[in-house]
């Protein structure tokens, strides 16, 4: 049965007026995106200042763009300027007129760059010249978005890190590589923004998923030293969960500013022991603000905390420092609470029965910061460890550091390399990680250890 007219005639006018208000919405977006980019366009081209932060996005389905804009929206949270821009805007003269990048990159196919960058891809990455160097002065960090069931997994972000390293950039920090937009390698992005910023409090974006883990004990390590308080810690995990990691890996923890507070952001802190230890331990150095505040997360690890209470816990995989599968020889550099993650890397080889390892360790005294002392010493005295070097800044009149004793042994560094040694390097990103670094292209030239980081025998947990 038909409608009456009238019916007919309110329906087709509600169609209509439907369709109006559609047209309206999507010229009203059309507009605003294009206001928006407008806007950006005008932004990117102002000039910049030291504390300006452009953040470039290379995305094909949208998550690295909306990643970008999170991660600028998280440095303008901590008092710095941000700009977003996709990386096809850019060109050299831009990237030269900003002091520090950080780009979220997705890999298309692959290995390939996203259709929004494939100019930039196809046109400034094709200019690969180390010796002009021009991009010096440009720091920059990179964060990989990838599926690991592609055989190029996070290949553009990886070719991307690599050209900009090749042309003088230098990193922040090193390349966060996120399988599936893995909400704990987001974290670890998030951890590295918290630290470029000076502003701990940054929430996380989507929080771990923590365990009650027990503080079983606490011991101060360097009573008397010129330097902070640091701690050994042992966790014990739950009884309903069977914990499982590797050498390498990573414990982030959920601090609180009182014994029954509120949980803030994540810390993540190097897991200093294997699994056969029965517990989680951990080196942490009790920070300090200006005006003597306790660090919120060394302060709760370190202070707030009892032995026995409830700490909360989430292991991370931190697959770029595992071991490799077989007994090649490894040189193992590390500072202060750096040396956390190499003692997980030594237990692991000594269980394995690989013996080929060398350790330069950094501190300020002997007397009073010479960690795990007596276990590393009778490592070296069973032959469990090939060779040791330590280095005090503080017990000679010039001030020496891990970089400096490798210059001293830099034929025994290149015939450990001829052997096929990788190094692994844990520790302080500021100072110490650089000094490595530089040291290590005089030692090897910088074609030699960009060959190192392109075989994957050159890693490094710094912060």
């Amino acid at each position: 049965m038909l409608a009456p007219p009238t019916h007919r005639l309110l329906y087709s006018c509600c169609i209509l007026l439907a369709w109006l208000l559609l047209c309206f919405w999507s010229w009203r977006q059309a507009r605003r995106r294009t206001e928006q980019q407008a806007q950006a366009a005008h932004e990117l081209h102002a000039p910049a200042t030291d504390q300006t932060i452009l953040v470039a996005h290379a995305s094909q389905t949208g998550q690295a763009e909306a990643l970008a804009h999170q991660t600028a929206e998280a440095l303008r949270q901590g008092g710095l300027s941000a700009r977003v821009a996709a990386l096809g805007q850019l060109d050299l003269a831009l990237l030269r007129a900003h002091p520090r990048i950080l780009i979220v990159a997705s890999t298309y196919g692959e290995g390939d760059a996203p259709d929004s960058a494939a100019a930039f891809a196809d046109t400034l990455m094709t200019r690969n010249d180390p010796g002009a160097a021009m991009l010096n002065g440009l720091q920059y960090a990179v964060l990989a978005l990838g599926d690991s069931e592609y055989h190029h997994y996070c290949g553009f972000g990886r070719r991307l890190d690599t050209w900009l390293r090749d042309n003088g950039a230098t990193p922040l920090f090193d390349r966060v590589e996120a399988d599936k937009a893995d909400p704990a390698a987001l974290r670890h992005w998030q951890h590295h923004l918290g630290l470029l910023t000076g502003c701990s409090d940054l929430p996380d974006w989507e929080p771990p998923n923590y365990r009650p883990w027990r503080l079983a004990q606490r011991t101060l390590l360097n009573p008397d030293s010129q330097g902070a308080p640091c701690f050994h810690l042992i966790l014990t995990p739950p009884d309903d969960i069977d914990a499982s990691w590797q050498a390498g890996d990573i414990a982030e923890i959920g601090p609180r500013d009182a014994r029954d507070g509120a949980l803030h952001p994540h810390r993540e802190y190097s897991i200093s022991s294997i699994p056969a230890d029965g517990a989680v331990h951990l080196l942490v150095r009790q920070m300090r603000h200006h005006d003597g505040r306790l660090g919120l997360g060394s302060g709760w690890l370190t202070h707030i905390a009892q032995p026995g209470d409830t700490i909360d816990l989430r292991l991370r995989t931190n697959s770029n420092f595992h071991l490799p599968a077989d007994d090649r020889p490894l040189i193992l550099i590390g500072n202060g609470t750096g040396l956390a993650g190499l003692r997980a890397l030594l237990k692991a080889r000594i269980a394995a029965g690989h013996h080929r390892n060398w350790l330069i360790f950094g501190e300020r005294n002997a007397a009073h910061d010479w960690y795990h002392r007596e276990e590393i010493e009778g490592w070296l005295a069973g032959g469990k460890l090939e060779r040791l070097d330590t280095v005090f800044s503080r017990d000679t009149a010039e001030r020496r550091y891990v970089q400096h004793r490798l210059l001293e042994a830099s034929n025994t560094v290149r015939d450990w390399i001829a052997a096929s040694s990788d190094i692994y390097v844990c520790g302080s990103l500021q100072g110490m990680a650089q000094g490595v670094d530089e040291a290590l292209t005089h030692i090897l030239g910088a074609d030699g250890l960009a060959a190192l980081r392109h075989e994957n025998r050159y890693r490094r947990d710094v912060y």
